[in-house]
């Protein structure tokens, strides 16, 4: 996407908590953003039909309907704006699950600025889904990872805890540390989303899972 569509875009920002709501808006338009603000999901999807192009910045966690449940209501309704979750930590699963539902990523509380102008960025520069090569690329770097390796990604696509997967797999907290570092790094994944949103390309399930 150009600078000038960019510029053009607005940004929709959803959450319950005024304050979070302001200093979203006041980060994102220090960099030129447009910006709406809305404090439950119910605000955003009364104004759907005269929406602005651009993206939505969407909390997991708010009275009424969830984050979660205002993706899908968006798409129910056909609408295909772009969507950064931004979730607590214990949230993670969830925010896994609105990644396989098409979000573009999602940001852990507490958030650094950059994080949320970078997610926001490749949200706007969102245009349909990735192609083969990349696919094919991705699919190389899994051939890469070890048993176990490929085991801590599993756990991790399902949304576990460090300390969940070592029970799961009876080794230690620190040893899941090391192969998630390693398969951090055979995949060139910057953070844990780039990690799922590589494995969604790839239609990488964890083992026992069908379709």
């Amino acid at each position: 996407m150009s600078d000038t569509l960019t510029a053009a875009a607005t940004i929709h920002v959803v959450d319950d908590d005024e304050a979070v709501r302001r200093s979203l808006a006041l980060l994102l338009g220090s960099f030129g953003h447009a910006t709406r603000t809305y404090a439950s999901a119910e605000d955003l999807l009364a104004g759907l039909d005269v929406l602005e192009p651009g993206c939505a910045v969407i909390d997991i966690r708010m009275p009424g309907m969830d984050g979660l449940a205002l993706q899908h209501a968006l798409q129910a309704r056909g609408s295909t704006m772009p969507i950064v979750i931004v979730t607590g930590h214990a949230d993670v699963a969830v925010a896994v699950q609105a990644m396989k539902a098409g979000a573009v990523d999602f940001i852990e509380k507490p958030f650094e600025e950059q994080a949320i102008l970078d997610a926001v960025r490749a949200a706007l520069e969102r245009c349909g889904d990735e192609g083969d090569g990349d696919r094919a690329a991705v699919v190389g770097k899994l051939a890469l990872l070890s048993e176990r390796e490929r085991q801590v990604l599993d756990g991790l696509i399902s949304g576990h805890a460090n300390k969940t997967i070592a029970h799961n797999l009876g080794i230690s907290p620190r040893t899941v540390e090391v192969y998630r570092a390693n398969l951090m790094a055979k995949m060139q994944a910057k953070s844990l989303s780039e990690l799922i949103r590589m494995a969604i390309l790839a239609d990488v399930r964890p083992a026992g899972r069908a379709g």
